[in-house]
């Protein structure tokens, strides 16, 4: 999921599915972490700012 994140912080347009795959694990688990880890580390507002410079 942090993989997924910085993808997503640098623009880098990768699906849960692409990351879930390099990471052995399922998508609901990337689902999940990414999450938390938005949660946690208060990141929603920084994805949604990225997400608007690269559509």
């Amino acid at each position: 999921a942090a993989l997924y994140v910085s993808a997503l912080l640098h623009g880098e347009k990768r699906t849960q599915r692409e990351v879930a795959d390099v990471a052995g694990v399922t998508e609901v688990t990337i689902r999940n972490r990414y999450k938390e880890l938005l949660d946690k580390l208060k990141l929603e507002k920084e994805i949604k700012k990225t997400r608007k410079k690269n559509p």
